[in-house]
């Protein structure tokens, strides 16, 4: 999967189990901030990625991420494993 195909499909993803407008979503917003994450959502975004994307992340995974950008350059280390 290409990046911005990735990109895409998580923004979608994000916008609609979080319920937050997608157009929030952008590569440098805060994740944590924008999809207003406390730790029992991390566990929540763990297994929806695994549900949308087939891989699993660890709840530790997301330590240093800081932005979406972050976030969406994990899930392409992990979708070329």
């Amino acid at each position: 999967m290409e990046r911005q195909q990735l990109v895409e499909k998580a923004r979608e993803i994000m916008a609609e189990e979080f319920e937050v407008d997608k157009e929030s979503i952008t590569e440098d917003a805060p994740l944590m901030e924008t999809l207003d994450l406390d730790s029992l959502d991390i566990v929540d975004m763990v297994v929806i990625v695994e549900e949308h994307f087939g891989f699993k992340l660890a709840k530790e995974d997301f330590a240093l991420l800081r932005t979406f950008s972050d976030f969406y350059d994990l899930l392409m280390t992990k979708a070329e494993k």
